[in-house]
């Protein structure tokens, strides 16, 4: 299974920081954000690895190469401007999936998850019930999320969890959680959309799941999505903070 990290993003809420650096090259205590999935990706088996970009994007490329020094091997999918979730994702599928039918792993690179095991991902598409027997070809998923429980600036949700999948929430009052920006997708979610084109990814799975092909879990370990210089500067502050090891 191979793997993308979505870099093509412009950071408008991270500015000024954003204007001169592309918002995955960021650091978080001390290492890019994007390279501490590049290491998270590789400890769990996904050396194949694709990377799209568009703001800034050459500067993706001369910090990482070719990605050898991090174990890994990279491809990139140079966009001329931002495609959106979903059509950066077409763009780069002959990268991803080359015989059209194999899933692949999709992460944000402006998140924070030092601690997820990527290698969990493997095989939650596989068709198989609960007893191992085949799934129906029209009640498979087509894509797994993974979710956290809300935070402070997303209260409402996106999707409601449950033993079925996900699902749609057809009332406020319905328990939901937050789409952590961490999927495997099916090739075939993206085969309507050409190539080049701007496409939004939220629109495809509201889909999927009032088909009842939308499948995901609740991720509990550390997440942080970040926007804004001050979310940056919160989550550096441990490390600004820590007594010096230098000798006087």
């Amino acid at each position: 299974m191979k793997a993308m990290i979505l870099a093509a993003g412009r950071g408008e809420r991270m500015r000024p920081l954003t204007d001169t650096c592309p918002k995955p090259l960021l650091k978080v205590r001390g290492r890019p954000l994007i390279v501490w999935h590049i290491l998270n990706l590789v400890k769990a088996g996904f050396i194949e690895i694709v990377i799209n970009h568009a703001h800034l994007g050459q500067m993706i490329e001369d910090t990482l190469g070719d990605g050898s020094k991090y174990g890994a091997k990279i491809s990139y999918s140079a966009e001329g401007t931002a495609l959106e979730t979903a059509g950066g994702i077409a763009k780069a599928l002959p990268l991803l999936s080359p015989n059209g039918v194999d899933p692949f792993l999709v992460v944000s690179g402006d998140i924070y998850i030092p601690h997820f095991n990527f290698a969990d991902c493997r095989g939650v598409l596989e068709d198989n019930d609960m007893w191992g027997n085949p799934h129906p070809l029209d009640k498979r998923d087509v894509a797994w999320l993974y979710m956290v429980k809300n935070p402070d600036f997303h209260p409402q949700g996106d999707f409601v969890l449950n033993l079925m999948g996900l699902k749609n929430k057809s009332s406020e009052k319905e328990s939901s959680a937050t789409f952590a920006n961490i999927g495997v997708y099916r090739p075939e979610l993206f085969k309507d959309i050409t190539p080049g084109t701007h496409a939004k990814l939220g629109p495809l799975l509201r889909d999927l799941a009032d088909r009842g092909q939308l499948g995901g879990e609740l991720y509990r370990g550390e997440w942080h999505n970040l926007g804004t210089p001050d979310q940056l500067a919160a989550l550096n502050a441990p490390l600004r903070a820590a007594p010096s090891n230098t000798a006087h």
